[in-house]
């Protein structure tokens, strides 16, 4: 069943039971089991055999560590303990009340994640998950729901990690790109030029972007996502209560210090970025060959390590933080394991969504689709179009944007080099704009796991809520793509598919205004 069409049975099985259910450890768990058995040939032993397999290869791999996840796993972990110490101490609260001095509407606090988003484009991992802590309180404070929140850290931090060269995703994708440019004996730009050449035509980054200023201004809350608002403006729920708990969200398992301080939540983050962007580039000039520039820096860089640097870093700094204020407060441990606690639900999503994915991989699913797509027989001006699609669909069933990019880059790449070099570009940035739309969509994508868990929202309640405008981006940009593909302009289609997000987005507003 590898590399048949039966390969996709798990992925969509497992799509249909997440909108289904709405519970997505049951639906991961039911696609990983379809998924073992299928590949042992529906030998029950074997399956399971597979399946403790695949879940002990996430620790253990080839007879060592598995220290990649296991040090992100860790980083959860850690940023969980640093949470509990930041509220446990007071900080987040006393940051709460300096922000609504100084942030006076709601529409400033959604501003908050916003832009931090834009900022903070290093890595998605550490986007998703500083925003969410430096943004929730503030957010708290003027009771914005938590899936709106998980929305603006989700929708800012691929998109805009995908169009920086100076950041863990472009340093991976300029790679990629010269190894193409050199199998096609492409000598026009280097990969770095064409990197930059690329950005204008990623459609879909652009128009999420937009889209979720586009939100703030015009209270713009579409579906599921209104119902969170409305729950959050009324009631002051931030997440829906019947879910039970979320990532990261403590429930009020110990009382606020009275004498907590803004720099209570403030030193722990700060040490955080420090460390962990301190090690990023430590750990890429180690592993850089010869000199090192900043692009071979984030090239090479480990970050999984060095997110777990810089929670160690910032635990430490919380705990002496809070050790330091006078008595009464909570004891050590247990704000220690509350915060251990309060990162579990996440745990045990991204574990399974790891599992699925290797299903997935095994069963040659990405392939499988790449392969019948390079067999069609395609009109040159459609490419743009079928890729960016394709590459979506792609991203939605397996749950990688990395896992796409290194298969329908190179396949991309060589069609157009070979029909016509002048699609080239064009096809490589539809690549990563579907990549980046189908991860926006995917339950199992560990984006958006982390995504859902720096906001402190229910995973399932946040894939809903952002699908709405994840669509609205995605054919905005479709319609960019065939404009391009039968002009060969790329500043037209591109304004063209910001005016009809912009022209979605005022229609919506138009005929179901939004009150405060």
């Amino acid at each position: 069943m590898e590399g048949t069409i039966f390969s996709l049975v798990p992925a969509i099985l497992m799509l249909i039971l997440v909108l289904v259910t709405r519970r997505v450890i049951l639906s991961l768990g039911i696609g990983i089991i379809v998924g073992a058995f299928m590949l042992t040939q529906m030998d029950i032993g074997a399956g399971l055999s597979l399946i403790w397999s695949i879940f002990a290869g996430i620790f253990v791999s080839e007879g060592a560590l598995n220290t990649g996840s296991i040090y992100l796993l860790s980083f959860l972990f850690l940023l969980g303990v640093t949470t509990a110490f930041m509220t446990a101490s007071g900080g987040s609260r006393a940051f709460g009340k300096w922000a609504v001095e100084r942030i006076r509407t709601r529409k400033g606090a959604k501003l908050v994640p916003s832009i931090l988003g834009i900022i903070i484009f290093i890595d998605d991992y550490f986007n998703a998950l500083a925003v969410g802590q430096v943004a929730r309180p503030v957010t708290d404070r003027y009771k914005v729901s938590r899936a709106k929140l998980a929305y603006y850290i989700d929708s800012t931090s691929a998109p805009i990690t995908v169009i920086s060269p100076i950041s863990s995703w472009g340093a991976y994708i300029i790679g990629t790109i010269g190894s193409i440019l050199a199998a096609n004996e492409i000598s026009d730009y280097q990969a770095f030029e064409a990197f930059v050449l690329m950005i204008p035509a990623n459609f879909y980054v652009f128009a999420a972007l937009l889209l979720v200023f586009l939100t703030i201004y015009l209270r713009l809350d579409i579906g599921a996502m209104k119902t969170h608002e409305n729950r959050a403006k009324d009631t002051g729920e931030l997440h829906n209560p019947d879910k039970g708990d979320v990532p990261g969200d403590l429930n009020n398992e110990f009382r606020e210090h009275d004498n907590g301080k803004i720099s209570h939540l403030i030193w722990p983050i700060v040490t955080l970025i420090i460390g962990t962007v301190g090690m990023m580039v430590y750990t890429g000039i180690q592993s850089s060959e010869g000199t090192a520039d900043i692009l071979s820096i984030f090239a090479n860089t480990n970050v999984n390590i060095s997110l777990f640097t810089g929670g160690i870093i910032s635990v430490v700094t919380a705990l002496v933080l809070y050790v330091g204020q006078p008595s009464p407060k909570s004891g050590l441990m247990h704000v220690f394991l509350q915060g251990l606690k309060a990162m579990l639900p996440a745990i045990y999503i991204l574990i399974a969504a790891w599992m699925i994915g290797d299903i997935i991989s095994r069963l040659q699913t990405g392939e499988y689709l790449a392969q019948q797509f390079s067999q069609a027989d395609i009109n040159i001006a459609y490419l743009p179009l079928i890729i960016f699609l394709l590459s979506g669909f792609m991203a939605l069933s397996t749950g990688t944007s990395w896992g796409t990019f290194g298969i329908m880059l190179p396949i991309a790449g060589e069609i157009a080099a070979v029909t016509d070099p002048a699609f080239l570009l064009p096809a490589l940035s539809a690549v990563l704009a579907g990549s980046v739309f189908g991860d926006h969509c995917s339950p199992i994508s560990d984006t958006t796991i982390l995504s859902s868990t720096g906001a402190g929202a229910n995973h399932i309640d946040h894939v809903l809520t952002q699908l709405p405008y994840a669509i609205i981006a995605a054919v905005a940009a479709s319609v960019g793509y065939v404009v391009l593909g039968l002009t060969g302009q790329v500043w037209v289609p591109l304004l063209l598919a910001l005016v009809i997000v912009l022209v979605t987005a005022l229609v919506i507003h138009k005929l179901n205004p939004e009150k405060g």
